[in-house]
C-alpha cells in the first residue's frame, strides 16, 4: 500500500463516520476518551488524524493540536499541521501525549508511525490509539463482505489485533497500561437495529470482553534507568595502619612483667 493508497483509505473513512455504524461507534469512542484523556495531565497534547473526533476535548493541557495527511475539500476542519504520519514535524521528546484515532490500519508504514511517535514522545508520555477489532461481529462482517463484495467497513483497512499490538508496543518499549472493548451490537445498517441491541454494550463488557468491534489502548513510555558508575579510586593504604604479623603480635599485658617476643629478640641483640 503506497502513501496515496493509504490516504484513499483514510478518506473512505470519512463517508463511512456518517453512516449509522460510523455514528455509533464515535459516539463509544468520544466517550471513551474523554474518560481517559481527562486526567492525563502536561503541556503539550496532539490528535494525528480523524478530525471529526475531538479526542482531546476533555484533556486540560494548555496546548492541543490537530493534524492531518490533507485536507479534504468542502471542508473545514481545524487541523493545524498536514504531513505525512511517518515523519512527525516535531522536536524529539517534546509531546506529552499523542492520540491515534485509527491511524495505523490505514497506515502504509504502521511501525514507522510508532516509532515516529515514540521519538517525540517525553519520558512517561502517554500514546492512545483506537482501531477496529479484526476477532468481533464487524470483523468477521468485513470478511465476508470481501468475498461477497459487500464491506460493512471502510476497504482500505488492515485491521490490527491487540496481541499484535502490544507486540510492536513492547519492541519500543510502550507498556500498555490499560485497554477497552466496545460496540458490541451486532454490524447492522440502520440506526433501528443498532439502538435495539444498545443493551449488548453493558453484557459485552461482562460476557465477552475482548469481542468488542473497536478498542482504545492506552500506553506509556517507559526509559529504561541508568545508574553513574564513577571513577575506580585507589585506596592506598597508612604505612602506620599496615598489618603487623601475628607472630610479632605477642603483647604483655600491663603490668605482668613478662616481655613480649620482640622485646626479647631486641635484647639478645644488644651489646
Amino acid at each position: 500500500m503506497d502513501h496515496q493508497s493509504t490516504e484513499r483509505g483514510i478518506i473512505a473513512l470519512d463517508p463511512w463516520l456518517l453512516s449509522p455504524a460510523g455514528v455509533y461507534l464515535k459516539g463509544w469512542e468520544q466517550a471513551r476518551l474523554d474518560a481517559l484523556t481527562a486526567d492525563i495531565f502536561g503541556f503539550n497534547a496532539i490528535q494525528l488524524g480523524m478530525p471529526q473526533l475531538q479526542g482531546l476535548a476533555a484533556n486540560r493541557m494548555p496546548h492541543k493540536w490537530l493534524t492531518d495527511t490533507q485536507l479534504p475539500p468542502g471542508r473545514e476542519v481545524p487541523v493545524v499541521v498536514v504531513h505525512d504520519f511517518t515523519e512527525l514535524p516535531f522536536a524529539s521528546q517534546s509531546l506529552d501525549l499523542v492520540l491515534l484515532p485509527h491511524v495505523l490500519e490505514f497506515s502504509q508504514e504502521p511501525h514507522q508511525v510508532l516509532r515516529e511517535v515514540e521519538r517525540v514522545l517525553i519520558p512517561e508520555g502517554q500514546l492512545i490509539i483506537t482501531g477496529f477489532n479484526p476477532a468481533s461481529m464487524w470483523g468477521l462482517r468485513q470478511v465476508a463482505g470481501r468475498l461477497t463484495g459487500a464491506h460493512f467497513l471502510p476497504l482500505d483497512g488492515e485491521f490490527i489485533s491487540v496481541a499484535r499490538l502490544k507486540d510492536w508496543l513492547k519492541l519500543l518499549n510502550m507498556e500498555v497500561n490499560r485497554g477497552h472493548f466496545g460496540c458490541y451490537a451486532p454490524p447492522f445498517r440502520t440506526d433501528k437495529w443498532l439502538n435495539r441491541f444498545a443493551f449488548m454494550e453493558k453484557a459485552g463488557d461482562r460476557w465477552w470482553p475482548y469481542l468488542g468491534a473497536v478498542y482504545v489502548v492506552q500506553a506509556i513510555k517507559r526509559v529504561k534507568g541508568m545508574r553513574m558508575v564513577g571513577p575506580a579510586w585507589s585506596k592506598t593504604r597508612s604505612p602506620s595502619r599496615q598489618a603487623v604479623p601475628a607472630t610479632n603480635q605477642v603483647q604483655q599485658s600491663p603490668g605482668s612483667g613478662q616481655m613480649t617476643q620482640q622485646e626479647q629478640q631486641s635484647k639478645q641483640w644488644k651489646p
